[in-house]
């Protein structure tokens, strides 16, 4: 079974959005058409239904460089797909004795649906790889900055302080999660599809079953309980687990060039070539261009998620219009997720973090962020309602002002006293007010994530 990547294409965007080996191209597909084909002819020689030799002289022809792709595309606007196009070119191309083991019982769905999954077979392969590249990168941003603390962001604003360790640990349990669903399914779901005409195989007669069965073993692929024709889980499934790739990815992406912005500038996109992240206009510019790209392809997925989705929707034995929906969409969510992760790869090998930064932004509140520690420190002596509402107007003033959280506390009366009450005095306060002092299990959390990655490295699933 010989593959024929389409993944060498040079148009205008296919490097920003083609990126990575993954090949979903017109070679591709046909390459993956053929040896669904070259794969029955094997299967129907293993069953008897043809001559002996047949298999392998259809799987000699079956290369897709023998082919006119030009000319299978406009016959494949008489049939409504290529398939009988490319079954009567692949018998011209084998001996006589072998014509009769090509297309043995199939129908058209049977062979691209089979093909797809080969595809994406293929594709998740090239993935998992860059992705395994990926998760190895965050996880050694979590190990080296466990202890590098940083602000912590809820709704944009500055929030309590974490560790950028952390944050690396959630981008790792991200790629390590959607990665495992990902091989999980390539494992298990991706399943040949034989059913003949309307899904009986009644041209085999009673070898239809045994042939279904040869033709999965032949590929490697999964051999379903029966012809999934109109029961489109599968491709469901298979989208839902590459959006959920984009998605771990796209997090990432955001949240680089977020941290990246001029005014917070606690990481930076890294590269040795200086036209890396410039500007047409502005001289000045360091644009964060791959995590850019990668949200350029992670933004898609949802929406050719939602057209696969609906297009599982399909009637009685053979769609009529909602499976030819599926071929394209499904290459460009295989594209593109192939694209983000190679991107990914790229963004966290050369990300620059900036720790004296992360300090000056953690303190530029004046200690507003550990308003939440203060005010459990004071809750024993006021409760903890009273705590909250003293800590709060402190910190309002303290924003009008100009000043920090201490100062504020300390001018008021009625929230010194409640410091004395509470035991708390200058060098408890600066102590309650120490970042690094109020991580909670952000360095478990850490270690539990990292834990995590060296048993998904070392899962029996392939990777």
């Amino acid at each position: 079974m010989g593959r024929v990547s389409g993944s060498g294409r040079s148009g205008l965007f296919d490097g920003l959005f083609a990126r990575g080996a993954v090949g979903v191209g017109d070679l591709d597909w046909l390459q993956a058409l053929l040896d669904a084909e070259a794969g029955l002819a094997r299967a129907a020689e293993r069953a008897g239904l043809a001559e002996a030799g047949a298999g392998a002289a259809v799987t000699a022809a079956a290369r897709a460089e023998r082919f006119d792709v030009a000319e299978l595309g406009r016959q494949a606007a008489l049939t409504g797909n290529p398939v009988p196009a490319m079954v009567r070119a692949l018998t011209a191309l084998v001996p006589a004795e072998a014509k009769s083991a090509v297309h043995v019982g199939a129908t058209s769905q049977d062979i691209i649906d089979t093909a797809a999954m080969l595809l994406a077979r293929r594709a998740i392969a090239v993935i998992g790889a860059d992705l395994a590249v990926a998760a190895d990168l965050a996880a050694a941003l979590a190990r080296g900055h466990a202890g590098t603390v940083m602000a912590g962001r809820t709704l944009l604003q500055q929030a309590v302080p974490v560790t950028f360790g952390l944050v690396a640990a959630g981008w790792l349990a991200g790629i390590d999660e959607s990665g495992s669903e990902l091989r999980r399914l390539a494992a298990t779901r991706l399943a040949v599809q034989y059913g003949g005409a309307a899904g009986t195989l009644a041209s085999l007669r009673a070898d239809g079953p045994a042939v279904a069965a040869l033709l999965a073993a032949e590929l490697g692929l999964a051999a379903p309980v029966l012809p999934w024709h109109t029961n489109r889980q599968r491709i469901v499934q298979l989208a839902a687990a590459l959006a959920g790739v984009c998605a771990a990815l796209g997090k990432i992406a955001r949240d680089v060039t977020l941290l990246a912005q001029t005014e917070i500038a606690e990481l930076a996109e890294g590269s040795d070539d200086p036209r890396q992240g410039g500007s047409s206009a502005m001289p000045h510019k360091r644009n964060p261009v791959a995590s850019v790209l990668v949200l350029g392809c992670t933004r898609r997925a949802p929406g050719l998620l939602a057209t696969l989705a609906q297009a599982a929707e399909q009637e009685l034995q053979r769609a009529a219009g909602a499976w030819h929906a599926e071929w394209e969409t499904l290459s460009d969510l295989l594209r593109l997720t192939g694209s983000a992760a190679s991107w990914s790869a790229t963004l966290l090998t050369g990300l620059r973090v900036d720790t004296v930064r992360m300090r000056a932004n953690l303190d530029a509140s004046g200690g507003l962020m550990l308003a939440e520690h203060v005010a459990a420190q004071l809750a024993p002596a006021v409760g903890r309602l009273a705590a909250h509402d003293m800590v709060a107007a402190a910190a309002a003033r303290a924003a009008r002002q100009g000043t920090g959280l201490a100062e504020a506390l300390l001018a008021d009366a009625a929230a010194a006293g409640a410091l004395r009450a509470a035991g708390l005095g200058e060098r408890e306060l600066a102590s309650a007010l120490d970042p690094a002092r109020y991580l909670g299990a952000a360095a478990d959390f850490i270690g539990r994530a990292l834990a995590a990655h060296e048993q998904e490295r070392s899962s029996p699933v392939e990777r």
